[in-house]
């Protein structure tokens, strides 16, 4: 605003002046050549000055049209070689000098302004003299002097204030521009991050229900297929319905998805019973496959209430656990103990099968078929909770799965968590 007002007035002050002298020319009597003369050449003056304020104000309203700046100079020139003309004609066009000092000051590099600013100021005392002498007065006046080095003054130090207040105009619209720019950054880079957590998070998600649940209807359709041709109506109905469980069982998870909720079996009971019964669905699939498998859920300490991120999170791993145990482990027993102690609950999930290599399972993190992935998912999920997860197994030795949750007063705050 201040710039503005500077610019405004500086304008407006050029106008009021070549105006002022202007009306004096026509009523001083001068010769019809010099009255015409000095009518032209103001005309022209406020045309070229016109012209030069005009692209100036586009171009900073709109960057892409004309720029005046590689011509600015000329321009000066011609403005200060007409106010020159305008000088010799009458000494009233001498006072257009002070606007044209903040121009100077303005368009010039400072090293160039001040002395051409010094020039000017000369050539001003030096035509009131000369216009002082024609009207009868050989002696140069006091006035005539400190007229001018007082306005020249005063106009090097308000150019100088009014250049210092556009740098530092300039400054702050170039440091708004950047923190425009990096709010924009910050906000697409949180965007991003929060997409791909979202995408993380249905990951995990998808591998430890809709995954598990589809590959289970894949080896149960198999299963039924061999039942049929072996004319085992019977063991045929039982594995198609045990298909039919899935579905319905995958079906609610895939609408809880949608809606952003849990697990549709934590709504309808309690932790520790969703698990035995997980534990059960578990025995009749080993055995829908011809396997004999003893699975059995254990409950140690008094349950507490646990946050719903907890019971998912502990669902989620017992389900992804023993599906990996009836699918790759070949054991005979399974156990999944649930313990509530005083600072934390625990979930082991132990049998006795075939085991692996932690460490090789933990390189070979993704195989090429998208599978693989149950561990890292499950330490992403403990980790978000402040969990831990400890993997023992050996190969021909079995596995145990420990899990732990801590438990705090930061446990109010996860109730609220989605």
């Amino acid at each position: 605003m201040i710039l503005r007002v500077l610019r405004v007035s500086l304008h407006v002050g050029f106008a009021v002046l070549l105006f002022v002298a202007v009306l004096r020319l026509a009523i001083a009597g001068l010769s019809p050549f010099a009255t015409w003369a000095g009518l032209g050449l103001a005309l022209l003056l406020a045309a070229v000055y016109l012209l030069g304020t005009v692209l100036e104000k586009r171009h900073a309203g709109h960057p892409e049209r004309f720029d005046p700046k590689p011509y600015a100079r000329w321009w000066l020139a011609v403005v200060g070689f007409l106010w020159l003309l305008l000088m010799l004609i009458s000494p009233d066009f001498a006072w257009i000098a002070f606007p044209l000092f903040f121009l100077q000051l303005h368009i010039l590099p400072r090293r160039i302004a001040l002395p051409a600013i010094a020039v000017s100021t000369t050539l001003l005392i030096a035509a009131m003299w000369f216009h002082n002498r024609g009207a009868g007065a050989d002696a140069l006046q006091l006035a005539m002097v400190l007229g001018p080095l007082f306005g020249a003054a005063f106009a090097v130090v308000t150019g100088l204030a009014y250049r210092a207040l556009y740098v530092e105009a300039e400054n702050q619209r170039l440091a708004a521009e950047e923190l425009r720019r990096t709010r924009a950054e910050l906000a697409q880079s949180q965007h991003d991050a929060g997409a791909l957590a979202e995408r993380e998070r249905l990951a995990r998600e998808i591998h430890d229900t809709l995954a598990q649940g589809f590959s289970s209807i894949v080896l149960m359709g198999r299963s039924a297929e061999k039942a049929l041709d072996a004319g085992d109506n019977a063991a045929a109905r039982d594995r198609l319905r045990t298909v039919r469980e899935t579905a319905v069982s995958n079906l609610a998870e895939a609408r809880n998805f949608v809606r952003g909720l849990g697990s549709p079996e934590l709504v309808e009971s309690s932790l520790a019973d969703t698990l035995r019964r997980l534990c059960t669905k578990t025995e009749a699939e080993a055995a829908a496959r011809g396997a004999t498998l003893r699975c059995r859920f254990e409950l140690q300490g008094t349950p507490v209430a646990l946050p719903n991120p907890y019971q998912t999170t502990l669902l989620r791993a017992a389900q992804s656990s023993l599906a990996n145990v009836w699918a790759h482990a070949q054991a005979r027993t399974a156990v999944v103990t649930l313990s509530f102690l005083d600072a934390e609950v625990t979930m082991d999930v132990f049998d006795d099968g075939a085991g692996f290599d932690p460490a090789a399972a933990a390189a070979a993190a993704t195989r090429g078929d998208g599978t693989g992935v149950g561990l890292k998912s499950l330490r992403e999920r403990l980790a978000a909770l402040n969990g831990t997860l400890d993997v023992e197994s050996a190969p021909g030795e079995g596995a145990v799965v420990a899990i732990r949750l801590p438990l705090g007063t930061s446990n109010a705050a996860l109730e609220a968590s989605p």
